[in-house]
This record gives structure tokens, C-alpha cells and sequence, in this order.
């Protein structure tokens, strides 16, 4: 498995770049378009997402929903943490990245508002 860092996600997004809401008609969200052959830029409409497909090309659609993954908490000494989730299943056991990961133990306690939750273990230190 590659090792990877929380901070390999970072950017910088406006937040009045980021959608509350879903538009109305799904198929008139905004789809952006990079032609690889001239590094040209289009901004256009997801209904015409099939105008760029080519002869054998395939589109896979899922219904995967976005779970709310980032999480901010406090350490018991009160050192801030951030807590990417990277998925979850019928465990309490829940994979993900944490920054920082500098004196993160087994065992060390993260609060989350009216919660807290506990290091189990610890991959790539």
C-alpha cells in the first residue's frame, strides 16, 4: 500500500465555490471539460457529458452518497486534530487519515463535540 498523507488532499477552494445544494435538475450541474490534446478549459453542463465520449468509452454510475468525513476534535492535552474518514462498515472500527500525526498513540483519546473517540492502531508511522 502507498503511504499517504492527509496533507497529499490539501488545496485551496473558495468556500463560495462549494455547493450546498444539489441543482434542481441533476443533469445541469456544472461539468468541467480539460481537452488533453490542446490543455483547453471548458466550463459546460453535465447533460452533454456524452459529447465528449468517443467510440468504446464507457461511464460508470454509482449511488454512493457523501458521508460528512472530515472531523475536528481535541486531544486530552488540547491539541487540535483533524480526522479524515476513509470509510465505513458494520465496525465500530473506522479507517483514517489524522493530522497531526506527531505524538498520535494507541490509545489517545480524540473529543468530537458531545463524543469522543480512541486510537486502535496505527499504520506507516
Amino acid at each position: 500500500m502507498n503511504e499517504q498523507n492527509l496533507s497529499d488532499f490539501d488545496y485551496d477552494l473558495p468556500k463560495e465555490f462549494i455547493a450546498k445544494f444539489p441543482c434542481e435538475k441533476r443533469d445541469e450541474s456544472k461539468l468541467l471539460v480539460l481537452h488533453r490534446d490542446t490543455g483547453k478549459i471548458e466550463h459546460k453542463i453535465f447533460r452533454n457529458v456524452v459529447d465528449y465520449f468517443l467510440e468504446g468509452d464507457v461511464l460508470v454510475i454509482n449511488k454512493t452518497k457523501v458521508i460528512p468525513a472530515r472531523l475536528f476534535g481535541k486531544k486530552e492535552t488540547g491539541g487540535k486534530i483533524e480526522i479524515l474518514i476513509l470509510g465505513y462498515g458494520d465496525s465500530k472500527d473506522v479507517p483514517a487519515l489524522v493530522k497531526p500525526l506527531k505524538n498520535l498513540k494507541i490509545g489517545t483519546r480524540i473529543f468530537l463535540h458531545n463524543d469522543f473517540c480512541e486510537v486502535i492502531g496505527i499504520e506507516n508511522e
